[in-house]
C-alpha cells in the first residue's frame, strides 16, 4: 500500500510540474482538477481497503487424521475467528502438542490448528529413521496446509518446532504471514552454550556424570538419569506443570525420533540436528517475527536475543518466572503477547 501511495504521489508531482510549465487555459485547469480528484479518491479507497482485516474461509472444526508419507497424523482445528489462521508446531522432536493447548484460546480471533508430528502423540508411531528428517516434517506441514485449504497462516514453532517453522518458511514463504519462535533452537551451538552454563547449577556429582557420559558415549547411568530429571525440573517442565498433560506427553513420546535427531537429553546433542544453524541470510527477510522465552528457560534469554538480531523485523518477549514450557508457567501472559502480535499483523 505504501508503495502504491508513493507511486501515485510521484505521478501527481510530475503532472503538477507539467501543469506549471504549460500555462494552461480554463479547460485544462478543470481537467487537471478532475484528475487530482480521481487520484485522491483512489488513495483513500486503497487506504480503507488495506486497513480492513482479511476474512478467511472457515476450516471445518474438530479432530481429524491425515495421511502423509509414512503414516497418518492427528490434527485439531479450534475456533471460529475469521482472521488469518495460526498453526502450532510442538517441540521434541518425538514429543507432542498437549502442552500447546492453552493457545487454542486464540480461536476467538482466528482458527488455531494444533497437530502431532508423525511418530508421536496421537499420530502414528513410526520407527523408520528415513522419515526422521527436517525435510519430511516440513513437507508434512505443507500437506496439512493443502488439506485444510489454507492459503496463508501464522506459524508458531516452539523449541524444535522453531526449526521446523523456519525451514518451512524458507521452502514455502508465500504461505507464511508471520513467524513466532517460542524458546527457539535456531542455532544449536548457542543452545549447547546455554545448557552447558545451566548444568553448572547442578550438584558436582551430577555434573561429573554428565561429562563422563558425554565423553564415553555411555548414557545408561543412574546418575546421568538423575541429572536429566534435576535439569528438567528446573529448566524444562517448570514450576507449575499440568500433570495430566505432562503424563500424556511422556507416555506418547517416541524416543526413537528424539534420540536419532536430537540425542539422549536436552543437554547432550548427538543426533542429526547437532550442527544445525538456520540463521544464515535471515537478515534479508522483512517478515514479522516474534521471539518468546522464559526467564529460567533452558535456552537463556540472552541467546534468544542473539538469534533475534538476525531478523530485522523482530521483537523479543521474556516471560518472568517461567521455564521452557511457557504455556504452563506463563499461560495468560503467553496468550496475550501472541494475541497482540497477531492482531498487529492483520492491519498491516
Amino acid at each position: 500500500m505504501r508503495l502504491l501511495v508513493r507511486a501515485l504521489k510521484q505521478v501527481i508531482i510530475g503532472h503538477f510540474k507539467a501543469f506549471k510549465l504549460n500555462q494552461p487555459n480554463m479547460k485544462t485547469i478543470i481537467n487537471s482538477l478532475k484528475y487530482f480528484a480521481i487520484i485522491s479518491v483512489t488513495i483513500l479507497f486503497m487506504s480503507c481497503q488495506s486497513s480492513e482485516k482479511t476474512k478467511h474461509e472457515p476450516i471445518p472444526t474438530g479432530e481429524g487424521k491425515l495421511k502423509v508419507e509414512g503414516g497418518n497424523i492427528w490434527y485439531k482445528v479450534t475456533g471460529d475467528g475469521q482472521d488469518t489462521p495460526l498453526v502450532l508446531l510442538h517441540g521434541g522432536p518425538g514429543y507432542s502438542s498437549f502442552y500447546l493447548k492453552p493457545l487454542e484460546e486464540l480461536g476467538k480471533d482466528r482458527q488455531v490448528i494444533r497437530y502431532d508430528q508423525l511418530g508421536a502423540g496421537k499420530s502414528d508411531m513410526v520407527t523408520d529413521s528415513s522419515l526422521f528428517t527436517v525435510d519430511h516434517f516440513v513437507d508434512e506441514l505443507e500437506t496439512l496446509r493443502t488439506h485444510l485449504k489454507v492459503e496463508k497462516w501464522h506459524v508458531l514453532g516452539h523449541s524444535w518446532g522453531s526449526i521446523l517453522a523456519l525451514e518451512y518458511f524458507k521452502k514455502y514463504p508465500d504461505h507464511v504471514t508471520s513467524l513466532i519462535f517460542g524458546s527457539p533452537c535456531l542455532d544449536l551451538k548457542l543452545w549447547e552454550q546455554s545448557t552447558n552454563e545451566l548444568l553448572l547449577t547442578l550438584p558436582d556429582s551430577l555434573l561429573t556424570a554428565v561429562h563422563r557420559a558425554d565423553s564415553t558415549g555411555v548414557y545408561d547411568d543412574p546418575l546421568y538419569e538423575k541429572a536429566i530429571n534435576t535439569f528438567y525440573d528446573k529448566y524444562l517442565w517448570g514450576q507449575d506443570p499440568v500433570l495430566e498433560e505432562l503424563d500424556s506427553m511422556v507416555s506418547t513420546a517416541n524416543p526413537a525420533v528424539y534420540t536419532y535427531m536430537w540425542g539422549p537429553s536436552e543437554f547432550s546433542i548427538t543426533g542429526t540436528l547437532k550442527n544445525y544453524n538456520g540463521l544464515k541470510n535471515m537478515e534479508e527477510t522483512d517478515l514479522p517475527v516474534l521471539f518468546t522465552v522464559g526467564e529460567f528457560d533452558e535456552i537463556k534469554p540472552s541467546y534468544v536475543q542473539d538469534m533475534a538480531a538476525h531478523f530485522k523485523n523482530s521483537k523479543v518477549k521474556v516471560f518472568s518466572n517461567s521455564s521452557h514450557l511457557t504455556t504452563w508457567d506463563a499461560r495468560e501472559q503467553n496468550i496475550q503477547v501472541v494475541k497482540e502480535f497477531l492482531e498487529q499483523q492483520e492491519v498491516q
